[in-house]
């Protein structure tokens, strides 16, 4: 797969993550410490590295691999944080997994719902996969205002999920399929036309958390 042209829509856009980004995106998340750590992976292990240049050089092993795509998040061609494509398979689940995390300051700007939608439409269109999901930790309502605003459909609570912050954490199951949104994500959203309440966690999920 190549996916290294960006795609754009207004000031924002996504491209595949290069080498000399790792400075720049360390520095970001070191600035973010306290914004970003209640929802940062971490490992049932204990620590590990915090060395963004192997991180980055792993992400892009495994989008050579074709398990996933690591994008950054830009504004007006300034990094703003990442977003990754990740966990994809093919054959008769063909499906990823998207992740991404946003520095503080660039908060507020739909930065993030356009990045989420444009790199969806390039899941359906570019890599031809059938299923994209966005798991999210309950208490995260900005990631969760993410899927309200774009119609990922609620598929179910996923308890003690991902290694999130030093333990196991519980998650809300969001997820679109090819056939949902024929005019892409981003065109579905800017048309008005996203579902309402699609997004809707049922009141004995959220009596669950």
């Amino acid at each position: 797969m190549d996916l290294t042209a960006p795609l754009q829509h207004g000031p924002v856009s996504i491209r595949l993550v290069r080498q000399r980004d790792a400075r720049t995106l360390q520095q970001l998340l070191l600035e973010n410490r306290a914004w970003l750590s209640p929802w940062e992976a971490t490992s049932p292990d204990g620590p590990v590295s915090f060395d963004m240049r192997l991180g980055v050089r792993r992400l892009l092993q495994q989008y050579r691999d074709g398990a996933g795509v690591p994008y950054v998040m830009e504004y007006g061609g300034q990094v703003t944080g990442q977003l990754n494509v990740w966990g994809i398979a093919r054959g008769s689940l063909s499906s990823a997994t998207i992740g991404y995390w946003i520095g503080e300051q660039f908060a507020g700007r739909n930065i993030t719902p356009i990045s989420v939608a444009l790199a969806t439409d390039a899941c359906f269109v570019e890599l031809n996969l059938h299923r994209v999901e966005i798991c999210i930790r309950p208490e995260n309502r900005a990631s969760l205002r993410i899927v309200e605003k774009l119609g990922f459909r609620y598929e179910g609570y996923r308890r003690r999920y991902i290694h999130i912050d030093g333990d196991w954490r519980d998650h809300y199951a969001f997820a679109l399929v090819r056939e949902e949104v024929p005019e892409g994500v981003l065109g579905r959203w800017l048309a008005g036309r996203v579902p309402k309440d699609a997004a809707t966690v049922p009141p004995q999920d959220r009596s669950a958390v």
